[in-house]
């Protein structure tokens, strides 16, 4: 099978490249989606010479359907409910609450791990380019967009490097716009794209965001061509926008 991505760093120096008219812009910022998304978001933030920070979302599952997104809690202490699914199943609005009190704790206690003092970049009235390591489903970057939407932004742009092909259509109407460097069919996977795929682990999130912290930004700097590919995509796996 052709597995077109080395590994999620070089799947973002990939996906950079479809990003170069953000490049060196003072109101872009680049968010990752914790864990797998991060390696991926810190090569675009570097390519494009923008700031880069993490966005974490939690979902909200339903009660005794976990993998059901009621809603989701997101950073910057964003709640967002689905009361399509928490009306249609009748979920009393105390063990809502006590969903949302749980998945508190675990996003503040993620957020004092990764980021530790510093404080989130602002969003407002900035061109947000929210980035993941693919879409298959898409439920979690579904709660992100819906959340960052609260938070103000000028616009969202869902970047990504592979994704299944309805999902990254269905993004283009929930984001301002969606790149999705590849769009294999049958996409079965996100993993099956990338030569390697190994659990992106919280000391690499902490790693890049310092890294990331402490780099000087050189602006507009162009990323380079096909720094993360390992084959030629076929055509079967032409991208899309």
């Amino acid at each position: 099978m052709n597995r077109p991505f080395e590994d999620r760093r070089g799947a973002g120096r990939v996906l950079a490249e479809r990003l170069g008219r953000f490049a060196g812009r003072p109101d872009v910022i680049v968010l990752g989606l914790p864990r797998g998304g991060v390696p991926v978001a810190y090569e675009v933030a570097r390519a494009l010479g923008v700031p880069f920070d993490i966005f974490l979302v939690r979902k909200l599952g339903a009660p005794g359907q976990e993998e059901l997104a009621m809603g989701a809690i997101a950073s910057g202490g964003i709640v967002v409910i689905n009361h399509e699914v928490v009306d249609g199943l009748k979920i009393p609005r105390e063990m809502v609450e006590e969903e949302i009190a749980r998945e508190r704790m675990e996003l503040t206690r993620r957020e004092s791990l990764y980021r530790g003092d510093r404080a989130p970049i602002d969003v407002s009235g900035r061109t947000v380019i929210l980035v993941d390591d693919g879409l298959a489903t898409g439920s979690t970057m579904r709660a992100a967009v819906r959340a960052l939407r609260r938070m103000g932004p000028a616009g969202i742009v869902v970047a990504v490097p592979t994704a299944a092909p309805s999902t990254c259509e269905e993004f283009q109407t929930i984001a301002d716009e969606c790149i999705c460097t590849i769009t294999p069919e049958p996409f079965r996977a996100v993993g099956l794209w990338y030569q390697n795929f190994e659990q992106t682990s919280d000391e690499e999130v902490i790693d890049l965001l310092a890294r990331s912290a402490a780099e000087p930004r050189e602006h507009g700097a162009s990323p380079e061509a096909g720094t993360g590919l390992i084959e030629a995509v076929d055509p079967g796996h032409a991208p899309s926008r």
